[in-house]
């Protein structure tokens, strides 16, 4: 299959998401498809001759990974790159490569990505795509929408509170007395901005800086307990996995450097429990209009034992340590099989 695999872009996870294109590529590569890795973003600036060479030839437009940096990337920087210094989600050349290919394997992360924009966009155009449709994109990828679905739909979830930029100066934030509480930017991935807030001096600051990443933030309930992941794979559940950062939480630094954080696959749990919570990953998955493949997570409490739905992600990493592949793995399904696989998932949706 001639396949252009979707990576970069314009979005605080543009590192994570080069580094997932890459190994994706490199496994469809490897398993004989007719691969190429594009930054959505960036484009090809210079003349295009022939796009068939482009997929006999395996255009790669980063040769050298590196991995994710610690640092969230500088995306004015990103922007000043690009000849053209357009907005536009759309580099030069993506849309008629993305026209020739067979189907494109979104590698995207976070912003227009993941939003449903780009998905809504590729429908009108008649370009297939890896994932869920942008309907399910959309409703996920905003904290706060995916609650009130959460909430509508009977899904277990913390109580939480959104608030908009306005609370800052009009007295709102006096109004949230629940302590320790987690603070998050409504539509950020990978845990971008997040704090988890122990008292109300500090609840303040933790909101003017979420309120950087964007106009929106919820404020969530604490849960302290065990932190897990499940992958829903065409509509099952994957076997579950158990995150332990050794310091702090979950956060962009323990998702993405080596080391960090512990993940056990399958994850130590009662047969009971394993069913309950893969039985509301898909629950959620359903909830939320999805297609094909995401990630569900959640947090068991460590003292009543309730479990309860954090929020979903439509297009989970394919990092070299990401949770999904690890999943899949434990499922006995290899990582080049699990590309396949979700694209198989995913041509269903055109049929």
């Amino acid at each position: 299959m001639k396949i252009v695999v979707l990576a970069g872009g314009l979005s605080t996870e543009r590192d994570v998401s080069i580094t997932s294109g890459s190994k994706v590529y490199t496994a469809l590569r490897e398993k004989g498809h007719k691969a190429i890795l594009l930054d959505v973003f960036m484009g090809i600036e210079e003349k295009v001759d022939s796009i068939d060479e482009l997929f006999e030839n395996g255009y790669d437009f980063t040769k050298s990974i590196t991995g994710v940096s610690k640092e969230i990337p500088d995306l004015e920087q990103i922007k000043a790159m690009r000849k053209d210094k357009s907005d536009c989600i759309f580099g030069e050349n993506v849309i008629d490569i993305c026209k020739a290919a067979d189907i494109c394997f979104l590698a995207l992360h976070g912003g227009m990505g993941e939003n449903g924009q780009l998905q809504a966009a590729f429908d009108m155009l008649g370009i297939k795509y890896t994932g869920a449709g942008y309907l399910g994109s959309a409703i996920a990828m905003d904290k706060g929408v995916t609650k009130a679905v959460f909430l509508h739909g009977n899904v277990p979830t913390p109580a939480s509170k959104l608030y908009t930029k306005d609370a800052l100066n009009n007295g709102e934030l006096e109004s949230w007395t629940d302590f320790p509480c987690v603070v998050k930017p409504c539509s950020a991935g990978s845990s971008v901005g997040v704090s988890i807030v122990m008292t109300h001096e500090d609840f303040h600051k933790a909101m003017v800086d979420a309120f950087k990443f964007e106009g929106q933030v919820l404020v969530e309930q604490y849960i302290k307990g065990r932190e897990f992941s499940i992958g829903v794979l065409g509509g099952k559940a994957l076997p579950i996995i158990e995150i332990i950062p050794k310091t702090g939480f979950y956060d962009y630094v323990n998702k993405y450097q080596a080391g960090n954080t512990e993940e056990i696959c399958p994850a130590q749990l009662d047969e009971a429990t394993t069913k309950l919570l893969q039985d509301e990953a898909c629950h959620a998955f359903y909830e939320l209009h999805l297609q094909s493949y995401a990630r569900i997570d959640f947090l068991l409490d460590e003292n009543d034992g309730k479990i309860y739905c954090l929020e979903a992600n439509t297009l989970p990493g394919m990092t070299p340590i990401s949770l999904l592949p690890q999943e899949a793995k434990a499922d006995g399904l290899e990582f080049p099989e699990l590309c396949e696989k979700i694209i198989e998932l995913s041509l269903e949706k055109y049929n």
